[in-house]
Parts: C-alpha cells; structure tokens; sequence
C-alpha cells in the first residue's frame, strides 16, 4: 500500500488528491520522477531474461505477476466503472495495450538487439510525442517558437546518437552501426508518449488503485492475445531449455522486473501523474533513461563512443529547455 500525503497508510484515491492542487501539486512531478527512476532499474533483469525468454514472453509473465498483485486492488473499486465514461475507458484500453504491453515488447526487443545504453539514450524523443499528443488533446499550449527550435535539436542529437560511425552513413546505414534496436526503441518511445497522456486522460475518472490495476489487467489480455496469435502458449515456449537450466534465476529476476521495476513504480507514477500536467509528466520520465544508462553502461558494459556522449549531452539538455520553455506557459 502507499502512504498519502497525510501519512496515512491505504488511501489511494487520485481523484481525492487532485481535488486539493493547492496542498498536493507539488508532489507531482516527484512522484513521477521516482517512479520512472525505478522503472529505470528494469535493465538489470530484462537483459539476462532476454537470455532465457522471447521478448513477448518475458512481458507476459511480468503481466502476469502484476495482475496477482493489483487484482485485490480492481477487485475492491470496480463499482467506479459505473461512473467512468467511454472516453476514459478508451484512454485506459490504449494505455494498457500501447504502454504496458505492446510497447515494452518493443523495448525488450530492442534492448536484444541494440546497444542497451543507446536504447535507452533514445527514449528521451519520448517526452517531444507526449507534449505534441497533451497539445492535441487536452488543449496544452505549445511554447512555440521556443518548443520547435529546442525540439528539433533533440530530434538531431538523437539521429546522430543511433550511429556508431556517422562519417561512414554514406556509404550504408550497416556501416555506419545503425541497427534495428534503435528503430524498435523509436517505435518504443511513440508507444510510451502516446501512453503517459492517455493515462493523464484515464486518471480524470478513476481512482489510483482501478486505474493502475486495469492498465495492466488489459496489458496481460493483450499479451494472452500476442502469444496465441504466436502460437507461443505451449510449455516449449513458455518455459525453453534455457530457463529449464536456470530455473532459479529465471524466477527471481522475473518477479524483481515485475514487482520492483513495475509494480512499485506504477503506483508512484499514477499517483504522481494525477497531479501534474501531461506534457511535464513526459519530461520528468527522463529520470527513466537516467537510471537505465548508468545500469547497462556500468554493469554491462554498453559504452557509448565519443560523439555518442556528447549528443546525448545535447539531447538532454534540449529536452529540459523544452520542459523549461513549457513550464513558463502557466507562470
């Protein structure tokens, strides 16, 4: 359970808080950031899983533990789905399906097949898509020009990441170190920016407790979905060689991805997302990529060259002016 504002133990009531901005707005984006700080961490055990398990595989059992945890919590709240209208239910559908499922198949993948810390660098284009979605659908103005100019500069800085060797990208996007986990992170990161706004639209209506319960109770009916269509629900791949050799590790580094990097950190996210704006709440899911970069550079070794360092440098720094730029709209 999570300790309100109050100090008092059980109380998950988003609605409650948001009805009192002027005693609870701060803690926003605090939340938020811990609780993508603590996703961050999921690196440490999705990387060897990914010596175990397929990729959409990995995030069916991360589903699964999920839901035995916050099954009691959709249990006892289902009497607010009475009160919630069918565009919240549809937030809440694409946020479970885009987020929790499909798009972390996506980053799965992509940490196989790439350079883990570029992976993870490349995320930051999340927040760009989160701003652009919050301005288009709940009405969230732009800092234009301020918002373009530092937005492109990101877009660049993130181009000149993906490559290992940008003086060779004329001769072929192979030689030059591009690889298909950089594309599957993009695709990643426009799962996730499209996701953060539609939880900010799902947490208009429904309690913390319902609303993260659901999201990945439609996340593992997704999955359930993804692995049937794969033909992938036999025991041959629902449990391979692999993990038959490691059975122990196999279990213990699933569950800490789903309860340490993803149970917990869900929580803190919504609660935290309740209270701050969609496209600040994009910025703050930085402290995601921060955490992941110094896991897979420092335990696994995933360096980054020279000017990799620096255009993630660049990258940072232009996505925080344009949170900057964005939080003087409402001053």
């Amino acid at each position: 359970m999570l300790a309100s504002p109050s100090g008092q133990v059980g109380s998950t009531d988003a609605p409650a808080l948001a009805a009192e901005p002027g005693r609870h707005a701060h803690l926003g984006p605090w939340l938020v950031a811990l609780g993508a700080g603590l996703w961050g961490t999921e690196s440490a055990w999705r990387i060897p899983l990914g010596d175990l398990f397929a990729s959409d595989v990995i995030v069916f059992y991360e589903h699964v533990i999920l839901v035995a945890l916050f099954l009691p919590l959709v249990i006892a709240r289902l009497g607010e789905l009475r009160r919630v209208s069918g565009r919240t239910i549809g937030y809440l559908v694409f946020s479970g399906i885009a987020g929790s499922a499909v798009g972390t198949v996506f980053f799965t993948e992509a940490l196989r097949r790439g350079n883990p810390t570029v992976v993870n660098v490349v995320l930051n284009v999340q927040p760009i898509l989160s701003t652009t979605a919050a301005c288009l659908l709940f009405g969230d103005r732009l800092a234009a020009p301020r918002f373009y100019l530092w937005a492109a500069l990101a877009v660049v800085a993130g181009a000149l990441l993906s490559v290992d060797h940008p003086e060779l990208i004329g001769t072929s996007f192979a030689a030059a170190g591009l690889n298909a986990g950089t594309g599957l992170a993009l695709v990643c990161a426009l799962f996730w920016g499209l996701s953060t706004v539609a939880g900010r639209g799902a947490m208009m209506e429904m309690s913390l407790g319902l609303a993260s319960g659901m999201r990945v109770v439609v996340g593992l009916v997704c999955m359930t979905i993804i692995l049937a269509a794969g033909g992938k629900l036999g025991a041959a791949d629902l449990w391979p060689a692999a993990a038959q050799a490691h059975p122990v590790w196999a279990i213990v580094f699933l569950l800490l991805l789903a309860i340490l990097s993803g149970g917990v950190p869900l929580l803190f996210y919504f609660w935290g997302l309740s209270l701050t704006r969609a496209s600040t709440a994009g910025y703050l899911e930085m402290m995601q990529t921060l955490a992941a970069v110094a896991i897979t550079w420092g335990f696994f070794g995933a360096a980054l060259r020279p000017h990799q360092v620096v255009a993630a440098a660049v990258m940072v720094l232009a996505v925080a002016m344009v949170q900057r730029a964005q939080e003087s709209i409402g001053q």
